[in-house]
């Protein structure tokens, strides 16, 4: 049974509806597959619990995404952002070497990278969920593709 008031689940449920694609690729961006998919649960939750607060933050995506990778189950190994041998679904990607050349880069760099050039975010997106400037946004990127270019043996010309 839900326990909250039904205007506000209506309003947590409009906000899951617009928000949770670019909160879940966001997360998997950062953790991989599979602890992304665990920490969107995890600060989806949170959300619902909280939502008299969540719903009156100006950002709550970026709160949310702070949220998320902050209760993220804690994994021995460093995350792979595809993990094929556990995904039921595992994205598809063009370039056999990209997933390994991916994991190189910082959780910063990465996500920057995989949102800008996967899911087409704008800087300003990138900068209000990671809460940083757009100038930081620009060097994360400029920096993440250049340890890309270098890993993958790719010249920019």
């Amino acid at each position: 049974m839900d326990t909250q008031p039904v205007a506000t689940q209506i309003g947590f449920d409009e906000f899951v509806a617009e928000h949770e694609p670019q909160l879940r690729r966001a997360l998997v961006a950062r953790l991989g597959m599979d602890r992304g998919r665990e920490a969107l649960t995890e600060a989806l939750l949170y959300a619902w619990r909280h939502w008299d607060r969540v719903a009156t933050m100006d950002n709550p995506v970026g709160y949310l995404y702070r949220v998320g990778t902050s209760r993220a189950p804690i994994e021995r190994l460093a995350p792979s952002l595809t993990d094929r041998t556990r995904s039921a679904r595992p994205e598809p990607w063009a370039e056999p070497q990209l997933e390994p050349a991916l994991d190189l880069l910082s959780e910063n760099q990465r996500v920057a990278v995989v949102l800008r050039h996967s899911f087409e975010w704008t800087y300003d997106e990138i900068a209000e969920l990671l809460d940083i400037s757009v100038s930081t946004v620009r060097n994360h990127l400029n920096r993440g593709l250049e340890k890309l270019r270098q890993s993958l043996e790719v010249d920019p010309s």
